[in-house]
C-alpha cells in the first residue's frame, strides 16, 4: 500500500541579528550602587574592602542630620537629645520601680506577674479574671495589684483602654482642667465626637470649658510606653548640601557621599611578578573589580549631582523664597533634560537627601504633579495654599471647603470642592465643624 505524504517540510537556516542589552553582573552592581543611600554605600564598600586585599576604602565623615525637616537649630537640638530611659526596655524600667518601691510580699509578686502582660505601648493585656485563674488570688488583691501598677511611671501605664489611659494621666496631673477627669470618665464618647453642647449642658459649664478639656486631652499620650526600648536614631547622611554663600546659591555633594577607594599598585605589581598563574589571575580579577568600583562611584556621584542641579533649577522658589512652594515636576522631565532613563532618575532620588539651611529633604519629595493638565501649580503648592487659607480663618467661624474652593479659584487655581477636601485631609487638617473654637 502506497502512502502519500500530504505535506512537505522544508528546513532552512536563517541568520537573524537581534540587539539585546546584556545585564552583566558588573552592570547590575553599578545600578545597585546608584540605588544605595550613603549608609548602604558605605557598608557595601566596607565589604568589598574585606573581599579585595588590593583596595582601601576611606570614609569621610559628615555631620548627620535628622530626617525631620525643620530649621537648622532644630536639627542640632534633635541630635543632642539623650534620654537614658528610652534606651532601655519598658519592662526593665517598670521592674526597677517595683523593686525600689515595694516590699517582697504576695501583692508585689502579683504586680511582677502583671508586668509580663504590659505591651510595648504600656497597656495591660490580661483581665482580672485571668489573673485570678492563673494565681488563685482573691479579687481584691488583684485589684490592688493593678492599682499599684497604674501608679508607676510613666503616667497611663497599666490601662486597659484608651479612655482609662487618659484618665490615669489626668488623675496624675495636678494642672489638669477641673472637669477633665469627670468628663473623660462619664462623657468620653461625646468628647471624642465633639458633642460639646451635650457636655456643657450636662455639667452646667461653658463651651469654652469643654474646649479647654479637649485641648488638654490632646496633649496627653495614647501610648505611654511607646518611647521605651525602641528608640531609633532617625539620622540620615545627606548626599547633597545646599547653601547660599555670599548671596549666591551653591549646591555640592556631601563628603560622606564620596568615599575614597584607593588601589595598592605596588602590591599588585609584586604579585603579578610571581610564578603562580592562579595568583596572577586572582590579582588581575581584583584589579578589574577596583576599576569598575571606581568608575561606578564616579557615575553615581555625577548622576546624583546632575539630578540635584535640575531639581534646584526647577524648584528655585522653594530653595530661595519664603513661600517654599513647589512647581510641578515629573521624573520624565528630569530624565529628558539629562538624557537618562526614568528608572535611573528614580534610583538617583529614592533614599537620597539634600541638606539645606531650613531642613533636610528627600530628593524625591521635590517631584509633584500639576493639579490638572492646564495648571502650572503643583499639588503640594495647592496644599500649602489651603493650609494658609485655614490658618488665617476666623476660628469661631471656620471656612468651609466650598469657600476654600472659591478662594483658590480667585487665586487662579481651579479645583473641585472634593479635591479641596482630599488635600485638606492629606495635610492633616480636620473639617470646618471640627475646627470650630469657642474662645
Amino acid at each position: 500500500m502506497a502512502i502519500k505524504q500530504g505535506f512537505s517540510q522544508n528546513q532552512t537556516q536563517q541568520q537573524k541579528q537581534v540587539q539585546r542589552l546584556a545585564m552583566t553582573q558588573t552592570l547590575q552592581q553599578s545600578i545597585q550602587m546608584l540605588q544605595y543611600n550613603v549608609e548602604e554605600l558605605q557598608d557595601f564598600l566596607k565589604q568589598k574592602e574585606l573581599d579585595n586585599p588590593l583596595i582601601t576604602v576611606e570614609m569621610t565623615t559628615e555631620k548627620p542630620t535628622s530626617k525631620i525637616s525643620g530649621d537648622s537649630n532644630g536639627h542640632e537640638a534633635f541630635m543632642n537629645q539623650i534620654a537614658s530611659d528610652t534606651e532601655r526596655s519598658l519592662f526593665d524600667y517598670l521592674l526597677d520601680q517595683v523593686h525600689l518601691t515595694m516590699r517582697d510580699t504576695p501583692l508585689r509578686r502579683l504586680v511582677l506577674l502583671l508586668l509580663d502582660y504590659v505591651d510595648d505601648n504600656g497597656y495591660l493585656r490580661i483581665s482580672n479574671e485571668e489573673v485570678i485563674e492563673k494565681t488563685g488570688a482573691d479579687e481584691i488583691a488583684v485589684i490592688d495589684a493593678v492599682t499599684l501598677l497604674q501608679q508607676l511611671d510613666p503616667p497611663g501605664i497599666g490601662a486597659r483602654s484608651l479612655q482609662e489611659c487618659l484618665m490615669l494621666q489626668t488623675e496624675n496631673d495636678e494642672g489638669s482642667p477641673e472637669q477633665a477627669y469627670l468628663i473623660l470618665e462619664e462623657s468620653f464618647d461625646e468628647l471624642v465626637n465633639r458633642q460639646w453642647d451635650k457636655i456643657a449642658k450636662k455639667y452646667d459649664i461653658q463651651l469654652t470649658d469643654v474646649q479647654d478639656v479637649f485641648d488638654y486631652v490632646r496633649t496627653l499620650t495614647p501610648n505611654p510606653g511607646a518611647g521605651f526600648g525602641k528608640q531609633e536614631h532617625s539620622y540620615i547622611i545627606p548626599d547633597l548640601i545646599f547653601r547660599v554663600e555670599n548671596g549666591e546659591p551653591h549646591l555640592a555633594q556631601s563628603k560622606a557621599s564620596r568615599p575614597k577607594v584607593s588601589f595598592s599598585q605596588q602590591y599588585f605589581e609584586q604579585l603579578k611578578q610571581g610564578v603562580d598563574e592562579e595568583v596572577k589571575d586572582y590579582v588581575t580579577e581584583k584589579k578589574k573589580e577596583y576599576d569598575w568600583i571606581s568608575k561606578s562611584l564616579t557615575q553615581r556621584e555625577d548622576t546624583i549631582l546632575r539630578v540635584g542641579k535640575i531639581i534646584f533649577e526647577q524648584q528655585r522658589e522653594f530653595f530661595l523664597s519664603q513661600t517654599k512652594e513647589l512647581n510641578p515636576l515629573l521624573l520624565r522631565d528630569v530624565a529628558n533634560k539629562l538624557h537618562l532613563h526614568e528608572s535611573t532618575v528614580s534610583r538617583a532620588v529614592n533614599g537620597k537627601y539634600i541638606s539645606t539651611p531650613f531642613g533636610t529633604f528627600e530628593l524625591k519629595s521635590f517631584f509633584s504633579n500639576a493639579v490638572n493638565s492646564e495648571s502650572d501649580v503643583s499639588a503640594d503648592a495647592v496644599k500649602e495654599k489651603i493650609r494658609r487659607i485655614i490658618e488665617e480663618e476666623d476660628k469661631k467661624k471656620p471656612i468651609s471647603d466650598a469657600k476654600i474652593e472659591k478662594n483658590l479659584k480667585d487665586d487662579g487655581v481651579a479645583i473641585s470642592r472634593r479635591t479641596v477636601a482630599k488635600y485638606r485631609e492629606a495635610i492633616g487638617i480636620p473639617s470646618s465643624s471640627k475646627r470650630k473654637r469657642f474662645e
